[in-house]
């Protein structure tokens, strides 16, 4: 565990977030900054479209990958952001998150023009068919698949029951081995629908529950409004200038602002590793372009819009009511600025759960697709067996191990789908 940790610290500290800040910038040049196309990408997602009940809609595509990536990092993971990098850390997430739209948009372009149908006229995609059929290397498609399905059950899965059972805990006092067993019935009847089924639930619940928890965030924002401004104007002198805060802060440099901020961007909107590139390869449509503009909107929403917003909601309440973050930990800096709102502890309660519970549903798909590729359907409700009750172990479960364990696939993911990326990007359009 010693040994795990060590070496996951030095590769998430400046290899990784050095390679991937790396290749958003080269993206986003040289596809001549799509980033500026991102409203387009917005009304196409809304647009109605003929509908096929084997494949996923445009909008049901996106919908399934904002469930994977708008989990408890988008809450949690910005309050740890701040704690440890301060203010600072809100800006430099927000510009991964601009960046990552150029890596998600040529990710999912590639995942569009090599997938391939199935013998029952359905469309399969995502990096391990762009790397078999791209690169014509089998052996490392074969490896990609294999850490997705590792993934889905650790990241996608046991860590984000752990963060529900947490929170039901706290806020209700309800034990972990109900809320587990709870999720895991409720997730289960999405689950073993399959496809079609997690699309359409994705469609209806990822947007009340990102709107639902914007406004809450414009709720507070309103009553710390005489704060706005103050708190735009800390972030963005931490984000260049160490020891450049005030209120409820202490003084952080412009190196730990930079780390913090940049790796939660990078690992809350998952540009890089593939898994919005799942979800766009199974959709309905026969224009790259558009899916890709319409995918590239997920790090949109993800990062650029819920964790700025989350991160200024927490800097103007530091900043108003500093003492409210004296007794604070890390992971509680959003609780604290809740508290404000009134019934505010609960509302960001269900919001935790709602979240998780989405990240359950959408990240089941991306397992579930990986395996496919493997093995056909051959282990398909073995699999949709074992990652209920990975839900419920983590519920119940200390996860030290499954969080190392996560760093460590993250990496062995990203490595081969970056790699397809700078050797096929010659095949990508915009």
């Amino acid at each position: 565990m010693s040994y795990l940790k060590t070496f996951n610290n030095f590769l998430w500290t400046y290899p990784i977030l050095l390679l991937l800040i790396g290749t958003h910038i080269i993206f986003t040049v040289y596809l001549r900054f799509p980033q500026r196309k991102v409203f387009q990408g917005i009304r196409l997602s809304v647009k109605n479209e003929n509908d096929n009940n084997k494949n996923l809609s445009g909008f049901a595509a996106l919908a399934t990958t904002l469930a994977a990536t708008l989990g408890t990092g988008n809450i949690v993971g910005v309050s740890l952001a701040i704690a440890l990098g301060g203010p600072g850390s809100v800006f430099w997430c927000w510009i991964t998150g601009i960046l990552g739209m150029a890596t998600s948009y040529a990710e999912c372009y590639l995942s569009l023009i090599y997938r391939t149908k199935t013998a029952s006229n359905k469309y399969v995609g995502g990096p391990m068919y762009v790397i078999e059929k791209g690169l014509h290397k089998k052996w490392l498609a074969v490896i990609y698949a294999i850490c997705t399905v590792i993934a889905s059950l650790c990241i996608g899965c046991a860590t984000q029951a752990n963060a529900m059972a947490e929170a039901a805990s706290a806020a209700w006092k309800l034990p972990p081995e109900i809320a587990g067993i709870a999720a895991a019935i409720l997730c289960g009847f999405v689950i073993i629908g399959g496809m079609k089924v997690i699309g359409d639930v994705c469609s209806k619940i990822v947007p009340i529950m990102g709107f639902g928890y914007i406004f809450c965030c414009f709720l507070i924002l309103y009553l710390n409004r005489g704060c706005l401004g103050s708190a735009v104007n800390l972030i963005i002198r931490a984000a260049f200038h160490s020891n450049a805060v005030i209120g409820g802060f202490s003084g952080f440099t412009i190196q730990m602002a930079a780390r913090h901020g940049i790796a939660r961007g990078l690992y809350t909107n998952e540009a890089g590793m593939g898994s919005a590139a799942i979800a766009a390869g199974h959709a309905n449509t026969k224009n790259p372009k558009k899916q890709a503009l319409i995918q590239m909107t997920a790090t949109f929403w993800d990062t650029v819009i819920m964790c700025a917003i989350t991160g200024l909601v927490i800097v103007t309440e530091g900043i108003k009511h500093p003492e409210a973050f004296t007794n604070c930990t890390s992971g509680s800096y959003t609780t604290a600025a809740f508290s404000v709102l009134p019934y505010g502890n609960i509302i960001l309660t269900l919001a935790l759960i709602a979240f998780a519970i989405a990240t359950l549903i959408g990240w089941s798909f991306f397992g579930e697709r990986a395996l496919h590729y493997l093995c056909g359907k051959r282990y398909k409700k073995t699999y949709q067996t074992f990652y209920l009750v990975m839900i419920f172990l983590g519920a119940v479960m200390s996860l030290d191990l499954v969080w190392e364990m996560t760093d460590l696939i993250n990496a062995c993911i990203l490595l081969p789908n970056l790699a397809s990326l700078f050797l096929l990007k010659k095949e990508i359009t915009y």
